[in-house]
């Protein structure tokens, strides 16, 4: 079984470089995706409040900076499955408000762990036409084996956008869809919304402590 706890870290990472990444908008996903995370990587092993654990100031970061560059309701789309169709405007809103809110919480405490990864870029090739790629790379860590990571961006308009990450051949949102499944069939997608919102709210309490 794939660790989960890695899967938290390696997201993070990545997640964590478009803290940077605004000012670049026309810039190829693959130089984006190398620039912003060796840029983030420096900071995380410079800044001693991240290390010591300050998840607050990780989060303030990610709302101002990072949810810019993320498709999330295209995320929550995919994590949803079929059902995402059967959700009225209304509620695909809601869910992807909470799944965005669910990712940024989860993931952010993450990014405390990273001092001595290196992460290696794979060749990328991309057509002039290209409206969806992929960027894979892997991250070395001391004393473990090669972690494949690999982006999935689509292009809107003129920015690149990621709407999943694949961390060992498992995608983050996917992994999703059998717990999302369970709680549609519990409770319908009102149910989804309150157990999504409900575990928002034990991960805000956890971060105040």
């Amino acid at each position: 079984m794939f660790d989960r706890s890695m899967m938290k870290k390696l997201f993070a990472l990545f997640f964590a470089g478009f803290l940077a990444g605004a000012a670049f908008a026309q810039e190829a996903p693959d130089a984006l995706v190398q620039r912003v995370t060796d840029e983030v990587l420096d900071i995380i092993r410079k800044d001693k409040d991240i290390q010591n654990g300050n998840a607050h100031k990780v989060l303030d970061l990610v709302d101002k900076k990072v949810l810019p560059h993320f498709n999330f309701q295209h995320m929550t789309a995919l994590a949803l499955g079929k059902e995402w169709r059967k959700a009225t405007p209304q509620q695909q809103q809601a869910l992807t408000a909470e799944f965005k809110t669910l990712l940024v919480r989860t993931y952010s405490n993450a990014l405390t762990g990273y001092k001595n990864q290196k992460v290696v870029y794979k060749p990328f090739k991309m057509g002039a036409a290209d409206t969806d790629v992929l960027v894979r790379t892997e991250v070395h860590q001391p004393g473990g084996k090669p972690v494949q990571l690999d982006y999935s961006l689509e292009k809107i308009d003129t920015s690149w956008k990621v709407y999943d990450v694949v961390v060992a051949g498992i995608s983050l949102v996917t992994n999703y869809r059998d717990q999302f499944g369970q709680e549609v069939r519990n409770g319908g997608i009102d149910g989804l919304i309150a157990s999504i919102a409900a575990k928002n709210k034990s991960l805000e309490n956890g971060q105040k402590k």
